[in-house]
């Protein structure tokens, strides 16, 4: 294998990888932040409160994305190995 395809391999892999992530992992940080500002407001300072909802909410969005998050997936994969068979 070439060493130009591997980098493109890895770039496409990062970018993959943060494309699938991300919706997860901002709406955690959303919803964090919100409940940490009703705590803030309420004077609520129980450490595991923001637990729940982003669980809850990671759940949701994962329900909502999770076909895209798997054809992403699955296309990069059939990429990977359409590199694989060229070399």
């Amino acid at each position: 294998m070439d060493q130009e395809i591997v980098l493109f391999l890895i770039s496409e892999m990062l970018k993959t990888s943060a494309k699938i992530a991300a919706p997860v992992l901002f709406t955690s940080l959303a919803v964090g932040l919100l409940v940490s500002v009703i705590q803030v407001v309420t004077q609520i300072q129980e450490t595991t409160l923001t637990f729940v909802p982003k669980m809850i909410a990671a759940v949701f969005v994962i329900l909502f994305t999770g076909g895209w998050m798997l054809n992403s997936l699955v296309e990069f994969t059939k990429q990977l190995f359409r590199f694989a068979a060229l070399s």
